[in-house]
């Protein structure tokens, strides 16, 4: 509006110069509220902005996320580890693994010199003068060996007919013995081969034509018979001091389900639920009645039971790595320094035999050194309540339900501040480790047999497999072979872990 305009509006008297206000009000008003509108439509689309930055920035060095996801484009290796003194390959005395010649083989083929390859002269009554050797490792033919057994029968004089008994488990006309089943759930439950894959290669390596259908009713036949052995590794498990858990998702039938998995060094158990929390642990057990201490990574539920807690550190050095380089979180790169130190200060103390170095008892640092860890891990702590103060509410702000929202290094300093007992454990207890990695090396064959198969067809096959993965791993751990343990399995003498009566 020009000098003129305005000069002329007012001239035209006072009701005119009122409507003209009013009308400059309304309008002002109305770019007001667009412009808030627009303002919160670009903060909307800015937090959405930043959200998908951050997701493109993850990877499995400073996420959770698998190293399958990260695609061709993988990052650049940044290991926290550092470096050692001795140079990488095989270590001086290291016993090597050459394939070396036997000393009694199971057969040997003499080649004879029958003539001079120079004049032809017959030297096959000459003396032999020395003998050069050169084995040659195979295997024999593969196939497979009938044993028929044959039951007499014998009519006594006082007129009773007398039958032989048959070996126990040998019940059938025709029937496959312990070591083809045992081979069958060998190849379908550990190596992860398809059923028709597996009936494929029985038939190519020992002439076994067996349909699906029988390689089914042999996994049934198995999971039947691990019952009682799984049970027991489940005793063992609740019995232990310090246990890891952890969870992923699974497909039974199209639909998302949860494989659990709880371990030891010594034992492992699989099961699979529909849900992934407190209702799914309490139908599978071990934890409800689980006295000892409970590594795991942070999920909610967790918490909910009576039990010592443990936190996977592994977790919280990849998400301290995210804070540190994707929103410039200068206490999150110190606090990686501080958990490395008292990892690395743990490690020298379990293995040194200085008593001031550790609480040979105890099983713990020495009284100073945890005093120095806890003084310097609360300096980080609040370096990083210093760079991420809460932003002050408005005055005339609506009070709203729940908790306030905050951003994701705070939310990351709190846990390690309201939980520092449980992200420290492994420097109280030397029996804790510094991770949750038991629980993630015993998950990773689960997520291979996803990628192969993609899901369970069905909620038995997807039990059945949980509970013959959770006896093999168990055997493996105890030093006792897979095949081994599935063949003990079908005669009768399962592997069973010895419980703690104590």
């Amino acid at each position: 509006m020009t000098r003129q305009e305005a000069e002329a509006i007012y001239d035209a008297g006072k009701d005119t110069v009122v409507r003209v206000l009013l009308m400059m009000d309304a309008r002002i008003h109305s770019l007001e509220r667009q412009v808030q509108d627009l303002t919160s439509r670009l903060d909307q689309s800015d937090q959405r902005v930043r959200h998908l930055e951050e997701q493109l920035a993850k990877n499995s060095r400073n996420s959770s996320k698998p190293p399958s996801s990260d695609g061709f484009k993988k990052p650049a290796p940044k290991s926290l580890r550092k470096k050692g003194k001795r140079k990488s390959g095989g270590q001086p005395g290291h016993t090597g693994h050459t394939l070396a010649m036997a000393d009694k083989p199971e057969h040997t083929e003499v080649h004879r010199v029958k003539e001079c390859e120079h004049c032809g002269r017959s030297l096959a009554d000459q003396s032999v003068e020395g003998i050069e050797k050169r084995q040659v490792h195979d295997l024999p033919p593969l196939r497979l060996i009938v044993t028929e057994h044959q039951a007499e029968t014998k009519t006594c004089a006082c007129g009773h007919l007398n039958k032989a008994a048959f070996p126990e488990g040998v019940n059938a006309p025709v029937q496959y013995g312990e070591g083809i089943k045992a081979a069958a759930v060998y190849l379908k439950n550990y190596q992860f081969l398809p059923y028709d894959r597996t009936c494929e290669l029985l038939n190519d390596f020992f002439g076994c034509p067996m349909s699906e259908g029988t390689l089914c009713n042999i996994i049934t036949q198995s999971h039947t018979l691990a019952a009682d052995p799984v049970e027991k590794i489940k005793e063992l498990i609740e019995q232990a001091a310090v246990a890891h858990f952890d969870e992923t998702g699974s497909r039974v039938d199209g639909k998302l389900w949860w494989l659990h998995s709880a371990s030891t060094a010594q034992a492992t158990y699989y099961d699979i639920h529909r849900k992934r929390g407190r209702e799914a642990i309490d139908d599978i057990g071990i934890l409800p009645d689980f006295l000892g201490r409970a590594v795991h990574d942070f999920w909610k539920p967790y918490f909910g039971y009576d039990c010592l807690h443990g936190l996977c550190n592994a977790h919280h050095l990849r998400e301290l790595i995210f804070a540190h380089e994707q929103h410039q979180q200068d206490w999150a790169d110190h606090m990686i320094d501080c958990l490395l130190d008292i990892k690395e200060a743990v490690d020298h103390a379990k293995q040194s035999t200085d008593l001031s170095a550790c609480n040979a008892q105890a099983g713990h640092l020495a009284a100073e050194q945890i005093q120095a860890f806890e003084a310097r891990y609360q300096q980080v702590l609040d370096e990083g309540y210093a760079q991420n103060p809460l932003p002050p509410l408005p005055r005339n702000a609506k009070k709203r339900r729940g908790r306030r929202k905050k951003t994701k290094a705070r939310n990351l300093l709190e846990r390690l501040d309201e939980h520092r007992d449980e992200a420290l454990a492994f420097m109280y207890d030397f029996n804790v480790p510094f991770d949750n990695n038991q629980a993630e090396r015993d998950l990773r064959m689960m997520k291979v047999q996803q990628k192969i198969s993609g899901m369970f067809r069905t909620k038995d096959g997807a039990q059945a497999f949980c509970r013959i993965r959770s006896y093999i791993s168990t055997a493996r751990k105890n030093a006792v072979g897979a095949m081994d343990a599935l063949t003990r399995l079908f005669s009768g003498n399962p592997f069973v872990p010895a419980l703690n009566t104590s």
